[in-house]
């Protein structure tokens, strides 16, 4: 394993379980976090010993794999709160959107890492088509924020193979098609796609007024209790939102509430600084791999990670609607933890492994 890669995840689990003790009533919930921890442990260095020429040569099948269950979702999957995002085999109850989140970078950087980048036309075509099936099916469940979070894995991976859009070859006329494409986009999807409780929560984004004992509720209660704790913060289990149930959802999607609350600003700070190390343990990673497919493959998984914690961070403090995606590595969450150390593991598995020259 890598060392200090390890080492700040270790801090920052042991720092989540930490806020999940304050921020939770029954203590077996920290014990159930636990066994989490330790089986996504398990999991990441079982991961990191698989060299990454098996993923590169296995994702076509991974793939298919991921949409065959994305599927069997939609025509025999569990119900839960309005959606239908479970599989139940009566001994497990997974989401297999879960997996999709490592299976879709590995399968895209599979058709795109070829010897000499940017990748050709027909490797971008069959990239964005199974990106948007993916999204597709996944929203249909519906989970629009994880259908989103999807597909800008595999966009990074695009990003980083160095795809251009050219739509016309005058940049500003290109400029102006592109920025067209996404209003009419924005459009079509206000119009057509988002079902009622997506606009309102991106209404409630705008103005958590509009519904302040309904849709707004999350966000207003998250604001003061990020708010009121100021530099220091007010200790360990001494924050009233939390600690008096204000706060909904504390222990899962707003559990960063609960750190700016009971340990301030500085607290916060901490706790990016941690994520900060980790990001750049990663990305030196990236750049000191030696094949197109490692540079790629950690590249993305890393941005990845940092958009988990943007989107949760910016869903808390109201700057983007309130969605389904917990804090990386703090959130109570068995399938969101393990899927997190499955991808650190494929990163330690590129810094321990070398590709073979003729693969790459």
């Amino acid at each position: 394993m890598d060392t200090p890669l390890f080492l700040a995840l270790m801090t920052v689990s042991i720092f989540g379980l930490t806020i999940l003790y304050s921020a939770s009533e029954p203590i077996s919930l920290v014990y159930r976090q636990v066994f989490h921890l330790v089986l996504a442990i398990g999991v990441m260095l079982i991961i990191a010993q698989i060299p990454p020429i098996i993923f590169k040569i296995y994702s076509p099948y991974l793939m298919l794999f991921g949409i065959f269950l994305l599927l069997l979702v939609l025509l025999f999957g569990s119900s839960s709160g309005g959606a239908q995002r479970w599989l139940d085999l009566g001994f497990i109850r997974f989401q297999p959107s879960e997996i999709m989140k490592i299976i879709v970078p590995i399968a895209i950087t599979s058709i795109l890492s070829e010897k000499s980048l940017p990748p050709k036309p027909l490797s971008i075509f069959i990239s964005l088509t199974a990106i948007i099936i993916i999204v597709l099916l996944i929203a249909k469940q519906p989970d629009l924020g994880t259908s989103l979070l999807i597909g800008a894995s595999g966009i990074y991976v695009l990003f980083f193979s160095g795809v251009r859009i050219q739509i016309i070859k005058n940049n500003w006329a290109n400029f102006g098609a592109i920025v067209a494409i996404i209003v009419g986009s924005g459009y079509v999807a206000w119009n057509y796609l988002l079902i009622a409780y997506q606009k309102k929560r991106i209404m409630t984004m705008i103005d958590p007024n509009l519904d302040p004992l309904g849709a707004g509720y999350h966000i207003l209660q998250s604001k003061i209790a990020v708010g009121s704790g100021g530099l220091f913060g007010k200790g360990i289990e001494q924050g009233s939102q939390a600690q008096l149930n204000f706060l909904p959802e504390h222990s899962t999607d707003f559990i960063f509430a609960v750190i700016a609350e009971e340990l301030g600003f500085v607290g916060v700070l901490f706790l990016l600084f941690l994520y900060g190390l980790i990001i750049w343990r990663c990305f030196i990673i990236a750049v000191e791999s030696e094949d197109n497919f490692s540079k790629l493959l950690s590249a993305s998984l890393t941005l990845i990670f940092f958009t988990y914690i943007f989107v949760n961070i910016g869903m808390v403090v109201g700057l983007l609607p309130v969605v389904g995606v917990p804090l990386p590595l703090i959130s109570y969450g068995g399938s969101s933890l393990i899927t997190l150390f499955a991808g650190f593991g494929i990163i330690m598995s590129i810094r321990k492994h070398k590709m073979p020259l003729y693969l790459t």
